[in-house]
């Protein structure tokens, strides 16, 4: 063989095996991510009954993307299954994996994404409903535990070794490391059509949108998604391209179309076809008045 080649040979061989052992390294610590312990200040909200709040929950579990995860009934869905990625979301009715919470487990789980036991809950896109009001987040565990029972539905998290690996080197973060769990609960606002409200509505959208809405790559999601768009009046902006108009915005919420007609994928529609025109009218009025961003700066 050819000196030439046995040095290409030997850097082929060394790279492989440098590749091989960070993919071992990064495995390695994604199970000792999804094995640690998240350190939550202790806070319970007391559990309701009235109607009013059977109400809004009922109206906040439809809304703000609890049946895109776990059903309409609760009981649990898949909604992610690409090759060898699938994720569902459990059965959160009295006869699954919410059985025995306690006050204080429903607000460590949907407010921080962190189970019962301390460690991180890895499917649940808590950063969206962190900025809940003590009101909202009784509201909604109110209705959840109103469900009918159901049977089944466990939590399925199915990753791909190369997103495992990601997760492991931080290139793809669980809820719970994404939360500053120290902030207190938002404070109530009145809704209305006014950008205070529409920014508490708009907390909904951090999950894929990003933290300052300017979308980019969703983390986590399978390969051939689409980027979310960018909401902020910034560069690659969907909101200034097409979306100035209350009226056009609202029939993407309802329809999941574009104003062409074209279908949008990905986004949670079901969900957000039941904003209320008093939460779609302030999420819109908001979104024309946040900082603008360059695409992608999430």
């Amino acid at each position: 063989m050819k000196p030439w080649m046995k040095w290409t040979l030997g850097v082929l061989v060394a790279l492989v095996a440098l590749v091989a052992a960070a993919a071992a390294i990064g495995w390695q610590m994604a199970a000792s991510k999804m094995d640690r312990t998240v350190t939550v200040p202790a806070r319970a909200v007391a559990y309701v009954e009235d109607q009013q709040s059977l109400a809004r929950g009922k109206y906040l579990f439809e809304s703000r993307g609890c049946v895109d995860c776990h059903g309409a009934n609760g009981g649990g869905r898949v909604f992610v299954e690409k090759d060898d990625l699938k994720i569902a979301g459990p059965n959160i009715t009295a006869g699954g994996a919410t059985a025995a919470y306690q006050p204080a487990d429903w607000e460590r789980s949907i407010r921080h994404g962190v189970r019962p036991n301390g460690r991180p809950l890895m499917i649940m896109p808590s950063e969206d409903y962190n900025r809940f009001t003590d009101q909202d987040l009784a509201a909604l565990v109110a209705y959840v535990r109103k469900l009918p029972p159901q049977k089944g539905g466990e939590a399925i998290l199915k990753f791909p070794p190369p997103m495992r690996v990601l997760y492991g080197f931080g290139a793809i973060q669980d809820a719970a490391a994404k939360i500053d769990h120290n902030l207190p609960p938002a404070q109530p606002v009145e809704a209305g059509v006014n950008v205070k409200h529409g920014a508490y509505v708009a907390n909904m959208c951090i999950g894929c949108h990003g933290e300052h809405l300017s979308g980019g790559k969703i983390p986590g999601g399978p390969p051939d998604w689409p980027a979310a768009a960018n909401l902020t009046p910034g560069e690659g902006s969907v909101m200034k391209a097409r979306y100035k108009d209350s009226a056009a915005f609202i029939a993407m919420l309802r329809s999941g179309k574009r104003p062409d007609g074209s279908a949008i994928p990905v986004m949670p529609f079901e969900s957000l076809a039941k904003l209320n025109d008093v939460d779609a009218q302030a999420l819109h009025a908001y979104l024309l008045t946040v900082e603008p961003r360059p695409f992608g700066k999430r």
